[in-house]
C-alpha cells in the first residue's frame, strides 16, 4: 500500500487515539473461560431495564422497519413538561457524547480554544482534537475543577468550556454558588456547556441544577443522558438543553435519525418510572456506603464521589492490579488515560457485585 492514509487525514484527527471503553463482559469470558463475572467498569445501572421502558421498546419493535421520528416530538414534548422548559431549548443526541460533539462542530476551529480540566472526561479532549481546536488544560484542584484557574484561562480565542458536574472519572463536584461565580464571569461570547451526566445521583445540597440557571446564563449548555441513572446505557440517547438559538445551531449540526426509535420510546417512558429512578438512587447510595467501608477495611484511600462510581488510589501502579481482578472475575477500570495511572474507578453495582469486587480486591492486594 503506498498511500500514507494518516498523512491526508484532518490534522486533528491524525493524532487522536479511539476511545477506550470498558471491558464487555463476553470479551473476558472469550479470554478466560470465566463464567461468573462482575462489571464494575462503564458506570452502568446496575439494576437493569426499567419495566415501563423495556415495554416501550417492545412496542416499538411493531414500527422497526420504519426510521424514526427525525425531530424527537414526543420525547422533547415529554422532557419540556419533565423539566418545565420549551421543546425548541432540547437537542437530542445519540448519547450525551452526541451532544458534546455537536457543540464542538458548531462552535470550535481550528483558530478557537477549548478550556476543560485536568481529570475530566476523556471525550472533551477528543471533540476538541478532532476539530482542530487548541485545548487548555487547566490544573485540577484536589482532583476537581478549580473554576478561579478555569476562568483565568480564558481569552479571545476561547470559544467552548467543559465543566463536568459532577467530574467523571474523580466524583467531584461543585457548588451552586461556585457555579454562578464561575459563570458571570464567562463572557457571553464563550459557550459554557456543563456536563450533568450524573446528577441524578447527586443528594447534596447546595449542588446545582444546571437547568435552572439557563434563564441568566444564554450562553449555558447543559447536558443530560438516559445512560446512569434511567438505565438506558445500551439504547444510546442523551441530549442537551440551552437558549433556543444556541439549540437551533445544534440542530443544524445534528445528523438525521441519531436517535434510534427504540430509544425514544424507552427514553419517555423511563421518564414516568420515578420508582425506578428513586431505587436506583437508593442501590447506588447504599452501595457506595458498602463500598467506602470496605476501602477503609482495606486500607485504600478514595477521591470522595457524588456519582455512581469512586476512584480508588491502589498506591502504585494500578494496571498489574486491574489485570489480577479480571483473574478473580471482576472488571474496573483504569484510568491512567486521565493521567492517574495508581487509581481503578470501580462503579457501584449490586449489594453482591460489592461484595464480590471487594473480596477480589482482598485477595489481589494480599498475594
Amino acid at each position: 500500500m503506498s498511500c500514507d492514509f494518516i498523512q491526508i487525514a484532518v490534522p486533528g484527527v491524525q493524532g487522536l487515539m479511539p476511545y477506550v471503553p470498558g471491558k464487555p463482559v463476553e470479551e473476558l469470558q472469550r479470554e478466560l473461560g470465566l463464567e461468573q463475572i462482575v462489571k464494575l467498569a462503564s458506570n452502568e445501572n446496575p439494576l437493569g431495564l426499567s419495566n415501563k421502558a423495556a415495554a416501550a421498546v417492545k412496542a416499538a419493535l411493531t414500527e422497526g422497519s420504519r426510521y424514526p421520528d427525525g425531530g424527537g416530538v414526543l420525547l422533547k414534548q415529554t422532557l419540556s413538561e419533565y423539566h418545565s422548559i420549551d421543546s425548541d431549548q432540547i437537542t437530542l443526541g445519540n448519547g450525551s457524547n452526541d451532544v458534546l460533539e455537536l457543540v464542538a462542530r458548531a462552535f470550535l476551529t481550528a483558530a478557537g480554544e477549548a478550556v476543560f480540566s485536568q481529570y475530566a472526561f476523556a471525550v472533551y479532549p477528543i471533540v476538541t482534537q478532532a476539530v482542530g481546536a487548541k485545548a487548555v488544560v487547566t490544573p485540577a484542584l484536589n482532583w476537581g475543577h478549580d473554576l478561579a484557574a478555569m476562568a483565568a484561562a480564558i481569552t479571545e480565542k476561547t470559544r467552548v468550556v467543559f465543566l463536568a458536574n459532577p467530574n467523571n472519572p474523580t466524583g467531584t463536584w461543585f457548588s451552586r454558588d461556585q457555579l454562578n461565580g464561575f459563570l458571570k464571569q464567562v463572557p457571553e461570547s464563550v459557550i459554557v456547556v456543563l456536563d450533568e451526566a450524573y446528577t441524578e445521583y447527586v443528594q447534596e445540597s447546595g449542588f446545582p441544577d444546571g437547568i435552572s440557571l439557563l434563564a441568566d446564563y444564554p450562553n449555558l449548555v447543559v447536558t443530560r443522558t438516559f445512560s446512569k441513572a434511567f438505565g438506558l446505557a445500551s439504547l444510546r440517547v442523551g441530549y442537551a438543553v440551552s437558549n433556543p438559538l444556541v439549540a437551533d445551531l445544534l440542530n443544524r449540526v445534528r445528523q438525521p435519525f441519531n436517535v434510534n426509535s427504540f430509544a425514544l420510546a424507552a427514553a419517555q417512558a423511563v421518564l414516568d418510572d420515578a420508582d425506578y429512578l428513586q431505587k436506583s438512587r437508593e442501590i447506588n447510595r447504599l452501595g457506595m456506603v458498602q463500598l467506602e467501608a470496605g476501602l477503609v477495611n482495606l486500607g485504600l484511600d478514595y477521591i470522595p464521589s457524588v456519582g455512581n462510581f469512586i476512584s480508588v488510589d491502589m498506591g502504585r501502579e494500578a494496571m498489574p492490579i486491574f489485570q489480577e481482578l479480571l483473574h478473580q472475575g471482576v472488571i474496573v477500570r483504569p484510568v491512567a488515560n486521565y493521567q492517574m495511572p495508581n487509581h481503578l474507578r470501580i462503579s457501584i453495582g449490586l449489594e453482591q457485585e460489592n461484595s464480590q469486587c471487594l473480596a477480589a480486591l482482598a485477595k489481589v492486594l494480599a498475594s
